[in-house]
């Protein structure tokens, strides 16, 4: 494991730059947007640019990989995302902007294919799994670290714009000086939406509610934070919090649901999580009551966070082994339309039903997903009798992704063997 780790250190180190610097960007737009008088909705459908843009990203990205390589289209889509960030210095309408978000989506998708592949070409099937929870760890962690960053400088400025380009820019570094060659590309394999869902209709559905839930927290609650009275520091920090406890509670709900019934969990998590939302929604003065606001926040982030990561668990269950790593591909597109929905219905919430309106939402999102888990148990295919390990996973990652989960692998060869 660690010889792998040492020879992925230019993919590990680019990526942490990568996700600093996008963690920062997403919520440093939607404060400057508010600055520049941009309303709730508006900044909402601004902000649902950018999952289109992943989604295509995830489409069109590896057809070009194929065609020139990882390390040119590395440097080329860093180079249009670092510029894309500049570019909101100097417009101030919300199509200007939205265009930058979808190009932002498309390239950053695309940084992380080149990465994701790269990894997948570098390493056996022993440190896959390994890999795959740095991988994620690093995700996650520059993400909160890109909120804290938030404390440098005020949003109406420059400087944090410039940093989010420089980070960009930087991540090629390590890239361009590895020694490592890149490795062959593979279109990866894809299963229909209808195929899917006949699989696995507790995947998709909680995939695609939990890709809503998980843009609300991660864009429209800085809209929250903003509506509510907090400096960008603290907004950054509310946002951190809620990214922290995703990452803490990930693994052990993972844990959890490699010993029971998938379904429970999938009732358990999301039912918690709707007191929370509640107590949120009513919480008097949470500007005044920072410290419980960031703990409850880190609470409903350690519910809502890790269940994108137990629906593909649940998936691929119930799935032949030659499926794994075609359906989980597939499922991360899904979960990217979800993600498209999350921010605007986010602030149309906000706009039109006050800042604690989104925890209501939320609440309808988490009763959704119970609903759904409760008509598997009831309805829905007996437990799986020999199911798979959860595995860490994050909205930001793409299909190829998928090929780094352990038991798709053994699966694999089984199959082969089969054959």
């Amino acid at each position: 494991m660690w010889a792998a780790i040492r020879s992925s250190w230019p993919l590990f180190t680019g990526m942490i730059f990568l996700m600093i610097s996008n963690g920062l960007l997403a919520t440093l737009l939607t404060l400057r947007a508010e600055g520049l008088g941009f309303s709730e909705s508006v900044i909402g459908l601004v902000q649902s640019a950018y999952p289109v843009g992943s989604l295509l990203g995830c489409l069109i990205a590896p057809r070009l990989i194929m065609r020139v390589g990882h390390i040119r289209i590395f440097a080329a889509l860093a180079s249009i995302a670092s510029t894309a960030a500049l570019v909101h210095l100097i417009t101030y309408d919300p199509w200007s902007w939205g265009a930058m978000r979808l190009l932002s989506g498309f390239c950053f998708s695309g940084l992380y294919i080149v990465a994701e592949s790269w990894l997948n070409g570098s390493t056996d099937n022993k440190s896959r799994g390994s890999l795959l929870s740095i991988y994620f760890v690093i995700q996650t962690g520059g993400v909160t670290i890109g909120q804290l960053l938030l404390n440098l400088s005020s949003p109406e400025g420059i400087l944090l714009f410039i940093l989010v380009s420089i980070l960009i820019s930087l991540s090629l570094v390590p890239i361009l000086i590895s020694a490592s060659a890149s490795p062959p590309y593979e279109l990866p394999e894809r299963i229909t939406f209808p195929e899917l869902f006949r699989l696995s209709p507790m995947g998709l559905t909680g995939s695609f509610l939990n890709g809503i839930s998980q843009t609300i927290l991660y864009v429209v609650l800085a809209l929250y934070g903003s509506a509510i009275g907090l400096a960008s520091g603290s907004i950054g920090s509310l946002i951190g919090f809620m990214t922290l406890g995703g990452m803490i509670f990930q693994f052990p709900i993972g844990k959890l649901s490699d010993l029971i019934d998938r379904r429970l969990v999938l009732v358990g998590a999301p039912g918690f999580a709707i007191p929370v939302c509640f107590f949120l929604a009513m919480l008097e003065n949470p500007a005044d009551n920072l410290v419980l606001l960031y703990v409850m926040i880190a609470l409903l982030g350690g519910l809502t966070l890790p269940l994108y990561s137990i629906c593909m668990a649940h998936m691929n269950d119930y799935l032949k082994p030659g499926q794994v790593v075609a359906a989980s591909g597939t499922l991360v597109l899904i979960l990217a339309c979800g993600m498209i929905l999350g921010p605007t219905l986010g602030a149309f919430t906000i706009q039109y039903f006050g800042p604690n309106g989104i925890f209501y939402l939320l609440s309808i999102i988490s009763a959704l997903t119970v609903m759904t888990a409760f008509f598997r148990l009831w309805g829905g295919q007996p437990q799986a009798q020999n199911p798979s390990k959860a595995v860490a996973m994050t909205a930001n990652l793409t299909p190829e992704a998928t090929h780094l989960y352990p038991d798709a692998s053994s699966r694999n060869r089984q199959t082969n063997a089969q054959e």
